[in-house]
């Protein structure tokens, strides 16, 4: 079970590129002049019609009056809605939305099961390349929404952050300290876990890269990794033994929950 595949971009920008470059072929309009009357650079519509960018309402409009294809190309609008997370973490939401348990390690960032909405915001600006907006908003809104998440008492969620990661300044002095505070707050919950692990510790196997353990309403349990451009989600019981004992070696160097919420308390104190 892996999620390599899912890093292609989504199918309906491919099967829609495509098509706009069939009508456009078949119209004798060339790249350049559709570019040119759309408004876009060559590469924009060219990756449009590879189906490595989403083909935009407006180039679907421009092609559609070019080409004469009545309609046929300004219907697709319907099926291009932005997607809310990256392709490659769908089978990953779908398994974390029914987990009774997820474990979590993560060096780089608050996990996004705890972000304002101001990181979340920050983090999502960052992306490369960038996002439109109308996708940066639909992905703000479908992270928020999945917090809802840590509201059903009945699941638990652990959580191991590395110190570097609390002390990312992201959005701003004052978003970084709602942050702390957020995390102080969620941390309250009885279903919540939350440890952090001191730059002092030295050399750990969390070093490896970040990971989320989730717990199956059947009591199976799965890994999920994520690199740059891909995710891997896997069931292969050697593979998962080899991830949970090495958070239970990073567990034990975390500092205790008392404690990270203290070391926590200290960073807000801090100038």
């Amino acid at each position: 079970m892996t999620t390599d595949e899912n890093s292609q971009p989504p199918m309906q920008w491919r099967y829609c590129g495509n098509q706009m470059k069939r009508w456009r072929q078949r119209a004798g309009v060339s790249r350049e002049e559709l570019a040119d009357e759309a408004g876009y650079a060559f590469d924009s519509v060219k990756m449009m019609e590879q189906g490595r960018r989403r083909p935009t309402p407006r180039a679907l409009q421009v092609a559609d009056a070019m080409c004469d294809a009545q309609g046929l190309l300004m219907a697709a609008l319907g099926y291009l809605q932005p997607e809310k997370f990256a392709s490659y973490s769908h089978e990953f939401m779908a398994y974390e939305t029914e987990a009774v348990s997820l474990i979590s390690y993560e060096p780089r960032y608050i996990p996004g099961l705890l972000q304002t909405e101001e990181y979340v915001r920050a983090v999502l600006a960052s992306h490369q390349p960038p996002l439109d907006e109308e996708t940066l908003e639909q992905r703000v809104v479908a992270r928020l929404e999945r917090q809802k998440l840590l509201a059903i008492h009945s699941r638990s969620f652990s959580y191991i952050i590395e110190e570097a990661a609390l002390r990312c300044r992201f959005g701003g002095e004052e978003a970084y300290k709602r942050q702390l505070r957020h995390l102080l707050k969620v941390a309250e919950q009885r279903n919540i876990t939350l440890q952090v692990m001191p730059t002092d510790r030295g050399l750990h196997p969390g070093f490896l890269g970040p990971f989320v353990i989730v717990e199956t309403p059947e009591h199976e349990h799965l890994v999920y990794e994520e690199g740059q451009t891909t995710g891997v989600l896997y069931a292969d019981p050697e593979k998962v033994s080899t991830v949970m004992r090495r958070h239970d070696m990073i567990a034990r160097e975390a500092l205790s929950p008392r404690d990270s919420l203290r070391f926590i308390t200290r960073l807000l104190e801090e100038r």
